[in-house]
């Protein structure tokens, strides 16, 4: 389970807390950063996330038994081509993206061969503030992360990555990239489409002057995830869009079935609602906390 030399790509809030925790446990011997952003890897080598840091991708890969990719989702598939030859035999490559189906038929594509060393993989503990800054070494604690190994993944590869993930406090679940797509479609990525379009809607409203004023802790409490970053929910959007758009249209259909209720003031239709709704939430997540 000890890794010698941990390379991340993309040193961030997921990276850089994994990395941390790590360290913590004396689980890796050398963490090596690389991005593009200079004075971030910089900040992240002060704040103690890596030991050093490479301004060449080759560089930071070189020698390393595990590569996180915490990049986007657009930018896995160009990076992995570019690191492939610069990785040593037998050096496993997980990534962290919050859509998978895609992300391996393009590392297959861009690779030309099936990589059985790539462990595809999702934490679900991810904040609306990112960057190196806002690491933190318990972030995994009790959180779910999800791996979606390939048939043809080797089981060695995995072990790896799911131990590792155990380590820093994760609850690590596998399943296939087809079923997480649609799950996360449905639970994080709907919600996601719902706060960005409602501010969005609102904000377009100017008959209503400034309404954010106006707003108290329903508003703030559902709009929350808005505040999250543009680039990753853009790239989220187009790499899950099939699911997204399934559950985008189920949800309009059971606006528009809420929306005829209230028109026609159908009471108990509304109490039989809400009622089915609040208990569903209590069962599931409230009492689960």
């Amino acid at each position: 389970m000890r890794v010698q030399r941990l390379a991340i790509i993309g040193v961030g809030l997921i990276g850089g807390s994994f990395s941390l925790k790590l360290k913590q446990l004396g689980l890796v011997d050398e963490v090596v950063g690389y991005g593009r952003n200079i004075e971030n890897l910089e900040k992240a080598l002060q704040l103690g996330v890596i030991d050093r840091f490479e301004s060449k991708l080759h560089d930071a890969v070189k020698d390393a038994d595990l590569v996180v990719l915490a990049v986007p989702l657009s930018a896995i598939a160009p990076i992995y081509a570019e690191m492939a030859q610069g990785l040593k035999p037998g050096a496993v490559v997980t990534d962290v993206g919050s859509a998978k189906s895609r992300v391996v038929a393009e590392v297959e594509e861009a690779l030309g061969f099936q990589p059985v060393c790539f462990v595809p993989g999702h934490p679900i503990a991810g904040r609306e503030k990112s960057g190196v800054e806002a690491a933190e070494a318990d972030l995994y604690v009790d959180h779910r992360v999800i791996l979606t190994p390939q048939d043809y993944t080797q089981h060695e590869a995995v072990n790896l990555v799911e131990s590792l993930w155990q380590a820093v406090g994760a609850k690590v679940s596998r399943m296939t990239a087809r079923y997480h797509d649609e799950v996360f479609a449905a639970t994080s990525h709907l919600p996601h489409m719902l706060a960005f379009a409602l501010v969005d809607m609102l904000n377009d409203h100017p008959e209503l002057g400034n309404v954010f004023q106006y707003t108290a802790g329903g508003f703030r409490d559902f709009t929350r995830i808005a505040s999250s970053d543009a680039t990753m929910w853009r790239d989220i959007a187009l790499q899950n869009s099939t699911a997204i758009v399934y559950w985008l249209s189920a949800y309009q259909a059971e606006l528009a079935k809420l929306a005829d209720m209230i028109e026609k003031q159908q009471s108990d239709r509304l109490y039989d609602l809400f009622v089915k709704a609040k208990s569903a939430r209590d069962q599931h997540i409230v009492n689960k906390q």
